[in-house]
């Protein structure tokens, strides 16, 4: 196979697994693209008390298990003294308190975090068919009368519930309906009635409880959705308006209409919810999310990393992009620097002097070290050697410029330390040679491109969107070796060929 076609196959495949790894973390996982995105995180208390009688008092509390459209962050159980226990009971959880003895005024706490997300869950319970109940009249009849009537305008299970709230909640009731409607006093007794109703078509139903979050509130209560199933999975619809669906803005708490608290040894038991906003970063919050869903990409995150290797791969990782504008600049533009990566490096470091003073002190430390270097030349020393005298020349620039400057006060030329000095060296070697084999011009060129490349270096590998997206989403390394890879087989001209060969055409180079 031609090693052309290979190359740009790996290519290919390489850009693509990154980009499809991306994507997957951004959409799936919620991992944001930029910095600094703030997501709302709400936290919903639920305050439990009651009087205690003076002997063993067991407390129970319904707690959220199935939250569709939200994330769960976090939960803390606030109770001195009790013990605690957890129960999954079929579509809920419920939180066991205990204690030997309790007297007086109790308060428990169970506070929940949870923030917005796109991913999906379902209930995965599959119901048994109801049986018809025996309906006393005068409500057999009406109920006949209104399931005959919805089932002449339905399809399936889905349109039937959807047709039957319709009449149920009609602005001009007929009797039936106002006959029905007569019986609830509240919205749970009125999900109650026409969960009673679609019995008698043996629809499996029930009621949901969940808290609209909406607005920090201190007396928030739970309001019930009508959930039925069509054989497949779980409808929701609200029994007052007959819209389909859960809001975005309501939490799941409960399933069912068993009492969401219960309490044995103690009396006044009450129930309080109150919720509140706050924001924090996206990134966080996603990756919580992650680790909740046990993701294999959150177990091997960067952010899993203790912070001081953290703040090392920050800077590593920039050097691979750096790489990059170095291989496009030399490949596609034609841009000559003294080395192939000595630029990236002297960018690195310009990230501590900051670019002004940094491009100063580079051109400064490599020409006097270039005029020191010409005069080592007449004195014939061996290679090796003559190297060794440049580098020791090089330390002994900075130290002088780190004193000078410790002097004047400008504290930002102390970081000059961080230059790599051998790199400074060999440029320095490098220079010399180039100027005697080809000229003042070259060497000059080179000099201005290596600079040139290092500034535009540092522009890029400090660009605070770039270095988060690699530190986040390091799968884009494989973009950018697909892309290294991609430009290791061009064989067109360059940029800067364009312009030679015109002239050699005699045309004039505008």
């Amino acid at each position: 196979m031609n090693t052309n076609v290979t190359a740009k196959g790996w290519a290919l495949a390489l850009i693509l697994l990154g980009l499809t790894v991306t994507a997957y973390k951004a959409y799936e996982l919620g991992l944001p693209l930029t910095p600094e995105q703030n997501a709302e995180v709400w936290t919903v208390q639920a305050q439990v008390s009651f009087e205690g009688a003076g002997k063993p008092a067991k407390l129970s509390l319904f707690i959220p298990e199935n939250t569709p459209g939200f994330m769960l962050l976090d939960e803390d159980f606030i109770s001195s003294r009790y013990g605690l226990t957890i129960a999954k009971t079929h579509e809920n959880r419920r939180a066991d308190w205990a204690i030997r003895r309790a007297k007086g005024d109790q308060t428990l706490y169970y506070r929940i975090s949870v923030a917005r997300s796109n991913l999906k869950i379902d209930w995965e319970t599959k119901p048994d068919f109801p049986e018809p109940p025996d309906y006393p009249e005068p409500y057999a009849s009406a109920i006949k009368a209104i399931i005959d009537d919805v089932r002449e305008e339905s399809a399936d299970v889905e349109s039937y519930t959807l047709e039957l709230l319709k009449q149920l909640n009609s602005s001009a009731p007929n009797e039936n309906v106002e006959l029905i409607r007569d019986k609830a006093t509240s919205v749970g007794q009125w999900t109650d009635e026409i969960i009673n109703v679609l019995k008698g078509v043996r629809i499996p139903a029930r009621t949901i409880w969940g808290i609209d979050i909406i607005d920090s509130a201190n007396n928030a209560i739970l309001r019930p959705l009508l959930q039925v199933h069509n054989g497949d999975k779980w409808l929701t619809f609200n029994p007052e308006t007959g819209n389909e669906g859960i809001p975005n803005n309501y939490l799941v708490w409960k399933v069912g209409n068993r009492d969401i608290s219960s309490l044995e040894g103690g009396n006044d038991l009450g129930i309080n919810f109150s919720l509140t906003r706050t924001y924090t970063e996206l990134i966080d919050v996603a990756r919580q999310g992650a680790a909740n869903r046990d993701s294999f990409f959150s177990e091997f995150s960067l952010l899993s990393l203790p912070v001081q290797n953290q703040n090392v791969y920050q800077l590593l990782l920039m050097l691979p992009l750096g790489a990059l504008l170095v291989v496009f600049l030399r490949t596609m533009i034609g841009l000559k620097t003294f080395g192939t990566f000595m630029p990236i490096l002297i960018a690195m470091a310009f990230r501590e002097t900051q670019l002004f003073w940094g491009v100063i002190m580079f051109s400064l430390i490599v020409s006097i070290g270039l005029m020191i270097r010409f005069y080592l030349e007449k004195l014939f020393l061996l290679l090796i050697p003559r190297l060794a005298a440049v580098l020791v020349i090089v330390v002994i620039l900075m130290l002088l410029i780190s004193l000078i400057t410790n002097q004047l006060g400008i504290e930002r030329l102390l970081s000059i330390s961080l230059f790599p000095m051998v790199i400074l060296a060999m440029t320095i070697e490098r220079m010399s040679i180039i100027w005697e084999e080809n000229g003042a011009r070259e060497a000059m060129l080179q000099g201005l491109g290596s600079l040139f490349v290092a500034c535009l270096g540092y522009v890029v590998m400090t660009n605070e969107n770039l270095m988060y997206l690699i530190f986040v989403f390091p799968e884009l390394l494989l973009v950018i070796l697909g892309l290294c890879l991609w430009m290791g087989n061009y064989t067109g001209y360059r940029l800067t060929e364009l312009v030679r060969f015109k002239g050699m055409l005699g045309k004039e180079v505008p």
